[in-house]
């Protein structure tokens, strides 16, 4: 199961920014902040977009491997902030 931020069905990313604070970066970046900040991957999905918590290495890996080819944006956020709002359980 996924834990997401919620926002509009497109812009996420940029919605992430404005209201919380965050950071867009760079997968590699993200990558190294993962079990410090809360790391949202944005997926573009054409329609909409789906901002995924990568909680863990593992959860970061299952969003970025190469089976999946959709278009990603990276955001950093407060780790509290994220687990705030999607809801996560540490």
């Amino acid at each position: 199961m996924g834990y997401y931020v919620q926002g509009p069905a497109k812009g996420k990313a940029q919605h992430i920014v404005n209201t919380l604070d965050g950071k867009i970066v760079d997968k590699e970046t993200a990558e190294a902040h993962v079990e410090s900040h809360g790391v949202i991957v944005v997926m573009h999905n054409g329609p909409f977009d789906a901002a995924g918590f990568a909680y863990d290495m593992d959860e970061f890996k299952s969003m970025t491997g190469p089976h999946d080819t959709r278009r990603k944006t990276f955001v950093i956020i407060d780790r509290k902030v994220a687990i705030r709002e999607t809801g996560f359980q540490e």
